[in-house]
């Protein structure tokens, strides 16, 4: 590709990016547009919106200002701990790691790389106008310059390496302060039990429950919670919601047009409803008789040190029976694959995994044919028609430059929505870890599609046969992929994060959603704020596509860094005002997202260094090579000890962390108040108790709603 393409994709994208975020900017100043650019802070009861500002109009109005760019700049970190909870935090400094080790990267690569590489060739065919002049590809072979690249290349690996451990420790540390915080949250007393055997002598699940937990957790066992078969109560609740909605659509309709004719149906529909709550009752009632149990329930304890103890042993000879695990909070349960038999996941998950493989194998067709667009000089041997690109001009720029990044980022769009639709279906008992799942399934199928089938497809694509009958060469022609590819990933990082973050901040999808129900069957109704959680499988792989990407090509091609400093610099400030407008937080991992954030980076400097010993080859010097291979090594060991020294604490609680949160609880006297709202927390959504409440009730009030 040519340095010509390279600039128009920039421009267009920057283009873009200035028109997008300008009319965000605009836009988000509208009352009319409060519910979707405010959401969270309408959810939250905040008043300080443009609703209650700009009553009014104002020329004001009319002007777009940046000032959530400067909020993103004063936010604190302790102030997103505070409101949003560790994860949102760990989600922010994903995008504090990226600036601040591309930053220093893109000072040294562009002082000492950059000017080596570009006056590197001793060759006559060297040309300034293609990006291989700012390469690595511009060195001659067995040049001594080569030692330089190694430096740098240990000098990136090393203070990638220190940075990973300063973060892995700080949020370690905030990990068990947070927990110590949350000392009231039902889950830290209470843990998930599968797997309950009958009772022998009364047939039944829930006797037994009682009955082994207080023989073998006798000091510290408090009670139970089993849960039951709800599949039919759950189709009465549809029911009973559908009934709600449309007796306070026709309310609604009789208050716009003042005349009593809906009165009678309303009168009908209410008569439905509460026969219909009376047979909730009645079947709730059935099925604690009938005990239509599940081998599920959740067991409280009157202390986290028994809590611990419990969830992280094994409870019985039979590893299969009674599996024990640290509940998750009440909000993030996923009640209805609770009834999934623990011994049928394994072939769920495998299920999951072979859909998951098909879609990968499904978009070959797609990345192929756009790397078939960025190499137009091969598309012309293939399809001879296209060389009508270069009729007009400036055209062949935009086709080779533009147009594939905006195709793959298209394509690939849809990808996160698939994944967790997957991942819905593979019984995990928690949003939380659904999410996190979804979050490794697309990380791992932008790296094999995204990036290395753009490799396979764009520079191996008449030699992929030979990488499979001599794989000893796999490190070389990696190597020449990557460095005859430099060109494309830079225009897909411009794309991703100009175009692609402009668009997050606008929400142009809900946009045109709430215009279209504004104006259709919610027209003159009041307007709710679109609540949505941070979609973290949505975002975090694809920024750590594009920091692996930075971090093979910081050797390669320096003159990718300083766009991946612009890319999270955009990044941070467009994700920061989301989080304090538009997403609530709807579960707390208390940080588990960083161990997963670790591994991909990590893997990213190993397939870096892989890369290198390649590339060392490819220009004749082998001893370049070899001395990888040592710094390699360092950064496993380095991986294996993270996982050693941070991994179980954020997979497991201490004995003494728990035990020094039962002290701080005795010394505040809220041992008591805590195991008792962890008794209540836990109770399943089809046995609450409802309240109908018909009477005297008005289109905005829920006709059903838990208590």
């Amino acid at each position: 590709m040519k340095l010509e393409s390279v600039v128009v994709s920039a421009a267009i994208n920057f283009g873009l990016a200035i028109f997008i975020l300008s009319l965000f900017a605009l836009l988000k100043k509208q009352p009319f547009y409060v519910p979707i650019y405010y959401a969270r802070r309408l959810y939250l009861g905040h008043r300080n919106l443009p609703e209650s500002d700009h009553r009014s109009f104002s020329f004001r109005r009319l002007l777009p200002e940046i000032d959530w760019i400067f909020r993103a700049v004063r936010v604190t970190e302790e102030e997103i701990l505070q409101n949003c909870g560790l994860d949102v935090l760990v989600f922010v400094r994903l995008f504090k790691f990226g600036i601040r080790f591309f930053l220093v990267c893109s000072i040294v690569g562009l002082l000492v790389l950059l000017p080596l590489n570009y006056t590197g060739s001793t060759g006559p065919n060297t040309s300034s106008q293609s990006m291989d002049a700012f390469t690595i590809s511009n060195i001659s072979r067995g040049s001594d310059r080569l030692w330089v690249h190694f430096s740098f290349l240990c000098f990136v690996s090393c203070y990638g390496m220190y940075l990973l451990y300063k973060e892995y420790n700080d949020i370690f540390i905030k990990r068990i302060q947070q927990i110590c915080n949350r000392r009231c949250e039902p889950e830290q007393f209470t843990i998930l039990v599968r797997e309950i055997p009958f009772c022998n002598e009364h047939k039944i699940r829930g006797c037994n429950v009682d009955h082994f937990f207080s023989k073998h957790h006798p000091y510290s066992y408090q009670s139970f919670e089993i849960l039951y078969d709800g599949k039919h109560l759950d189709k009465l609740l549809c029911q009973a919601k559908s009934l709600t909605k449309k007796i306070e659509d026709l309310r609604h309709l009789s208050s716009l047009k003042k005349h009593s004719r809906y009165d009678a149906k309303i009168e009908q529909l209410e008569d439905m409803l509460q026969t219909l709550g009376r047979e909730i009752r009645r079947v709730q009632c059935r099925m604690t008789i009938e005990q239509k149990e599940l081998p599920v329930a959740f067991v409280t304890f009157s202390s986290r040190w028994g809590t611990v103890l419990a969830a992280q042993s094994q409870q019985h000879t039979n590893p299969l029976l009674w599996i024990t695990e640290m509940a998750p909070e009440p909000r993030d349960v996923i009640w209805q694959n609770l009834a999934i038999q623990y011994r049928h996941l394994p072939l769920y998950r495998i299920v999951i995994l072979v859909a998951a493989s098909l879609l990968t194998i499904f978009f070959v067709l797609p990345v192929t044919a756009v790397q078939g667009i960025a190499k137009y000089e091969r598309l012309k041997k293939w399809f001879p028609p296209a060389m009508a690109v270069d009729l007009i001009p400036g055209l062949r720029s935009i086709v080779t430059g533009y147009l594939p990044s905006a195709i793959l980022n298209g394509f690939i769009y849809i990808v996160p929505f698939a994944m967790i639709g997957l991942a819905r279906l593979a019984g995990y008992i928690s949003r939380s870890k659904k999410d996190l799942n979804a979050c490794n399934m697309v990380f791992y199928f932008l790296v094999g599609n995204v990036f290395f089938l753009s490799l396979l497809s764009g520079s191996l694509l008449d030699q992929l046969g030979e990488s499979f009958s001599h794989p000893k060469d796999i490190p070389n022609r990696l190597a020449s992929a990557v460095s005859a590819q430099a060109d494309f990933f830079m225009t897909y990082i411009l794309t991703n994060g100009l175009a692609g973050f402009s668009l997050e901040i606008l929400q142009p999808g809900l946009l045109l959603w709430d215009t279209l129900k504004s104006y259709t069957w919610d027209r003159g109704k009041k307007k709710r704020s679109y609540v949505y959680s941070l979609p973290y499988y949505r975002i975090v792989p694809f920024v750590a596509l594009c920091m692996l990407i930075g971090i093979v090509y910081a050797v390669v091609s320096p003159l990718l860094l300083p766009v991946l400093v612009g890319y999270f610099l955009l990044g941070y400030a467009v994700f920061i005002s989301q989080i304090e407008d538009v997403y609530i937080t709807t579960y707390e991992t208390c940080g588990l997202y960083w161990p997963y954030i670790h591994h991909y980076i990590i893997v990213a400097i190993i397939l870096m260094q892989v890369t290198m010993i390649g590339l060392f080859g490819l220009k004749a010097k082998p001893s370049a090579s070899f001395s990888v291979i040592p710094l390699m090594v360092i950064t496993i060991l380095f991986n294996e000890y993270c996982k050693i020294r941070f991994l179980p604490t954020f997979n497991q609680v201490s004995v003494q962390d728990a035990k020094n949160n039962d002290d701080l609880d005795k010394k505040d006297r809220l041992e008591e108040e805590n195991v008792r709202k962890a008794l209540d927390a836990y109770s399943p959504p089809c046995l609450r108790p409802l309240d109908l409440g018909l009477e005297g009730t008005s289109s905005t009030k829920p006709f059903l709603s838990p208590t």
